[in-house]
């Protein structure tokens, strides 16, 4: 089956502007008239939670951390794009728009991307005038820096805190409605189910973390904006309690999956120390501006530094392999984020890793504190020859730029990050499928929307770097605040919906009986000893690199997995409480099924492309292999029971402004 997107018509630059003259708005009046839930309140939930009450409607928003603040998106470091051209190096909304759709590897949808490109500007308007503290330069003007795909300086930053300052403007505008009645905010609630009357979407059922208590909660439209499901491999950058269950509940109801094997390995991570980690700690993409990515160019230096032998600093330039330069000399270090995370696992598997495990490299900031030294000597008059002057200079200036990641660095590693290289390494960070929406940013469930990271609209198969603030801040702020009002229109007039229908009543007699079930099976292993093992098993086999065999394996592994799950899991505590473990294990439940219709989306898509890389299917030298032919769509996932069940819809994807090439970053 196609699915329509229902992309109005028009030469690209024209649809969003000409989009916007279609739109019914509702008459201000009207608007107090209807409800909408919003789930999560990051920086996509956040910023449309505090837009869509700034127009008028009642907004019900919901997190299931003790405030908005503690949202995921305080996590996010180097920056956010937007097409200003404030360094005067050629950037534009079109190239903004290319490199993106380069970027994903020709797999997103043209026009959501165009878009995307064209609000971006209006982001950092809006974000300016919250008062959110941009880097500047020494004149005041804003300031940029680069980022992995592209060779122009567009990404806005705050240090290594964009996100935190980001979602700190967005809370401020939720918190000045929240003041004035027009959010009522439900903190420490999480969405177990969605609730659908007469074939839309018209509340949820919450359980009340705290009480334990479950509820029902009515709107004439419900947006889910809960993130990603990165945690599907257990370790990954994202918070521990980041999970899947808003978006599978909805699923679970009728709204398409699209893409779920398209996840983004981010390569520059702490690398792992051991099996008693239960999350990794990411470096920010941005110190691939200035940072160098080697290892060692001899196989007895990369074995004599994992044994202590050896010190990085001790290895000669000559001797050290800047790989990423040498491979692709145009982009360097700089390459998108699936090349550089297959080159460094490439460099660790044929035995030039660099740490106990032999799965790191390093990124030195050695060449860019010497070269930021020199030019500060030059500019205070100095003698640019002293070396230690150079590097008190050059570390002054690497610091203001990075501070508080090397501090990161430093407190978790133990070591100086500017006197020795970072060890990294790749790790799961980001995910670019999620429901399926059409340009209307509405799933397959009328009235039923989904936004920034839990939808998978904008990045294709690989999301450059700083484009998830980016997109995040677009849908909440400018995208659905006007494609939702079209939807509503025709509620204007029908009151508040009431929570004692049949269909409230029973989607709250599911969420009791799932509870019930967990918490009465006499099982004997706590619920992450279940997280861990479908963990192992994404990461082995449905991780960086994927073959037909080991996603065959995968998906009746988990399925077993999911069986002894239900008869083994253990919750202590009891369900009308604070149990933290029954939360854990609920989401857990949900990161179950996932996995397995993960691993069927990674097995029928039979080329490489982006995040999603078969080892049946690259070039000669070892890049991504894609099939345009017959794999230039979008693969919706509906549900029919049990994943193993799951029925394809497909999206053509048609490209009217770029050229579908290899993509090529030497």
């Amino acid at each position: 089956m196609a699915l329509d997107s229902k992309i109005p018509g028009g030469s690209i630059s024209d649809k969003w502007t000409n989009y916007k003259d279609h739109i019914n708005l509702v008459n201000p009046a009207n608007k107090r008239n209807l409800d909408i839930i919003v789930v999560g309140t990051g920086l996509a939930g956040g910023s449309a939670a505090a837009t869509l009450a700034e127009l008028g409607y009642n907004v019900k928003a919901f997190c299931f951390q003790d405030s908005p603040r503690r949202a995921h998106s305080i996590a996010a470091q180097g920056g956010i794009n937007a097409a200003k051209n404030y360094q005067g190096d050629g950037d534009s909304t079109f190239r903004l728009f290319y490199d993106t759709v380069k970027g994903g590897d020709y797999r997103a949808r043209e026009a959501n991307v165009h878009r995307l490109a064209e609000v971006s500007t209006n982001i950092i308007d809006q974000c300016v005038a919250q008062g959110v503290p941009f880097a500047r330069e020494y004149g005041g003007l804003l300031d940029n820096r680069s980022f992995g795909g592209t060779l122009v300086s567009r990404t806005f930053y705050a240090k290594g805190q964009t996100g935190q300052q980001l979602l700190l403007g967005a809370y401020s505008a939720m918190n000045r409605q929240i003041g004035r009645g027009k959010i009522k905010m439900h903190n420490r609630h999480e969405m177990l189910d969605l609730v659908i009357v007469n074939g839309k979407a018209r509340g949820i059922i919450a359980r009340n973390l705290v009480t334990g208590e479950i509820e029902r909660h009515s709107a004439h439209a419900v947006v889910i904006a809960s993130g990603g499901y990165g945690n599907v491999f257990f370790l990954s950058t994202n918070a521990m309690g980041s999970n899947v269950t808003a978006a599978w509940k909805i699923h679970k109801r009728g709204a398409y999956f699209a893409n779920p094997c398209y996840t983004q390995i981010h390569p520059t991570c702490i690398p792992v120390s051991g099996d008693h980690q239960a999350k990794l700690t990411l470096m920010s993409e941005s110190l691939r501006n200035d940072g160098r990515i080697w290892v060692p160019a001899k196989l007895e230096d990369a074995k004599a530094i994992r044994e202590g032998k050896l010190k990085p600093t001790q290895i000669a330039e000559t001797d050290r392999d800047y790989y990423l330069e040498r491979r692709y000399p145009a982009f360097g270090n700089l390459v998108p984020r699936d090349i550089a995370s297959r080159a460094a696992k490439e460099r660790c598997d044929a035995g030039f890793g660099v740490n106990k495990t032999g799965e790191a490299v390093y990124l030195d900031f050695a060449a860019a504190i010497e070269r930021y030294g020199v030019d500060q000597a030059r500019l205070k008059h100095l003698d640019e020859n002293d070396k230690a002057l150079v590097i008190k200079l050059g570390t002054e200036i690497v610091a203001n730029k990075y501070g508080n990641l090397f501090q990161m660095y430093e407190k978790i590693v133990d070591e100086n990050p500017y006197s020795t290289p970072m060890m990294i390494y790749p790790a799961v960070h980001y995910t670019m499928g999620g429901t399926w929406v059409d340009y209307n940013l509405q799933t397959t469930i009328p009235g039923c929307f989904s936004i920034g990271e839990s939808n998978f609209s904008d990045h294709g198969a690989n999301r450059l770097g700083a484009s998830a603030l980016m997109q995040g801040l677009a849908d909440g702020y400018f995208v659905l605040p006007y494609t939702i009002g079209d939807y509503l229109a025709p509620d204007i007039k029908m009151g508040a919906i009431s929570t004692d229908s049949p269909e409230f009543e029973q989607a709250e007699k599911n969420v009791q009986q799932q509870i019930e079930e967990l918490m009465n099976n006499g099982g004997t292993k706590p619920a992450d000893y279940f997280h861990k093992k479908l963990g192992k098993i994404m990461w082995d086999k449905v991780g960086m690199a994927r073959n037909a065999e080991g996603l065959t394996e995968a998906q009746n592994e988990i399925a077993a997995i999911r069986d002894e799950f239900y008869k083994e899991v253990k919750i202590p505590g009891t369900a009308d409480s604070f149990n933290p473990e029954l939360a854990k294990a609920l989401r857990i439940a949900d990161f179950l099924e996932l996995g397995e219709l993960f691993a069927k989306d990674a097995l029928h898509r039979n080329e490489s492309c982006g995040g999603h890389f078969r080892e049946e299917y690259q070039t000669p030298e070892g890049e991504a292999q894609r099939d345009d032919e017959n794999f230039a769509y979008v693969a919706a996932w509906e549900y029919k029971g049990k994943p193993s069940d799951a029925v394809l819809h497909k999206e053509e994807l048609k490209f009217e402004n770029v050229k579908l090439v290899q993509r090529s970053y030497k």
